[in-house]
């Protein structure tokens, strides 16, 4: 007999997860999908009626705790807060936070700020930002609440006085993180109606790296990738030890996240420096090809100890280090996204050799590519790490 598992969420996380749970369908799963937009007690009396064998929901404050008062066996796809007796799992914001940074920092930019939607994975996410530029970088803070009322796919609030005050304020040109990709879409356009361009004087990288929302956002939004393949599977497989009865971990299951995902609002072409230009878009297109830094020289035709002495001082690398990053960048996301063979990721990254591919990516990530795909990173409490 088919076992009825409800699905509680939001349309837009529920296109998230869905390609990892059709599998579960042919172990006679029967989904039962109701709008987490419910008011909360007519999706209690629903539950109620349903009588499902368990449940999959996201957090939303307010909603989650009254549908666990149901006390049904619950999976919660996008928390890391612990409660008793329910599997929680959510990417590592953390590290989400420090991917921006990276990224920003990488690109040479010497200003930088978060904007904020006053939630605890935003939290987190700016303190992953601020502990990856370290102490002696400043950056400057803004948190936006005009989301509350508005779904994930809208856009329609207005820059408030408060937010446009906040970014004349900022030395330009700035690298800004938006903790997910509606803000970061919304602060594309602020930049726009207040004559600021972007990337050139402001640069936008967003997380969550929804197709929807990037796509549409003007110019295209720069983004976190998040492994939603990997989420959904680490969904299935709590809600099958749950439904077989074993005991849920005690602890938060945090699945590391990818790299940032460039498009038009924030690139590295956004330099001024056109000799900087011509080498990053050379290297950004060659990532595949067992290029050197000589044989880049020899065909952009440009002095190696002047190319050099310019990337030290824009980039503070040397460029065969810059290249090194973007395979390494590009890695991550082919790990998180897809369920290539090492061996092959190593040949689209340019390494052609997966041992050579884990020696780089462990002096850069400190994780061997094995783990960083299978394993979570180090758990702690949102309160112990805040």
């Amino acid at each position: 007999m088919a076992k009825q598992v409800a699905i509680v969420m939001t349309e837009v996380f529920l296109r998230r997860l869905t390609p990892s749970l059709i599998p579960f369908v042919r172990r006679q799963h029967d989904f039962r999908i109701v709008s987490i937009h419910r008011p909360i007690e007519e999706l209690r009396k629903l539950l109620s009626e349903l009588k499902p064998s368990a449940l999959i929901t996201e957090w939303l404050p307010d909603v989650t705790e009254a549908l666990l008062e149901l006390r049904l066996p619950t999976v919660i796809a996008d928390t890391d807060e612990h409660y008793p007796g329910v599997t929680s799992i959510d990417v590592d914001d953390w590290q989400v936070g420090a991917e921006a940074a990276r990224a920003f920092a990488q690109a040479g930019y010497r200003s930088f700020a978060c904007l904020g939607n006053l939630t605890p994975y935003s939290d987190q996410r700016i303190e992953g930002f601020r502990r990856e530029l370290g102490d002696q970088v400043a950056f400057s803070m803004h948190q936006e609440d005009e989301f509350k009322e508005a779904r994930y796919s809208e856009d329609f609030a207005q820059p408030h006085p408060a937010l446009r005050a906040w970014l004349e304020s900022l030395p330009k040109p700035v690298g800004i993180f938006a903790v997910h990709d509606p803000l970061g879409r919304f602060l594309c356009g602020a930049c726009r109606r207040m004559g600021f361009r972007v990337p050139q004087e402001v640069a936008v990288i967003g997380a969550n790296n929804d197709a929807l929302v990037c796509g549409l956002s003007y110019p295209m939004l720069s983004s976190v990738s998040i492994p939603w393949d990997t989420i959904g599977e680490a969904v299935g497989e709590a809600l099958r030890a749950l439904l077989a009865g074993e005991a849920p971990p005690t602890e938060p299951i945090r699945v590391p996240s990818g790299g940032v995902v460039l498009r038009h609002s924030a690139n590295y072409l956004a330099v001024e420096d056109p000799l900087l230009r011509r080498v990053m878009s050379y290297l950004s297109e060659r990532i595949q090809d067992p290029i050197t830094v000589d044989s880049l020289c020899t065909e952009l035709r440009i002095a190696r100890r002047g190319l050099e002495k310019k990337f030290r001082e824009y980039y503070h690398c040397t460029p065969w280090e810059m290249l090194c990053q973007l395979r390494i960048t590009r890695a991550k996301q082919l790990l998180s996204n897809t369920n290539h063979p090492i061996s092959m990721i190593s040949e689209l990254c340019g390494f052609n050799d997966p041992e050579r591919m884990a020696v780089v990516f462990k002096r850069i990530e400190g994780i061997a590519p094995s783990v960083f795909r299978k394993g979570s990173m180090p758990q702690s409490s949102k309160r112990q790490s805040l």
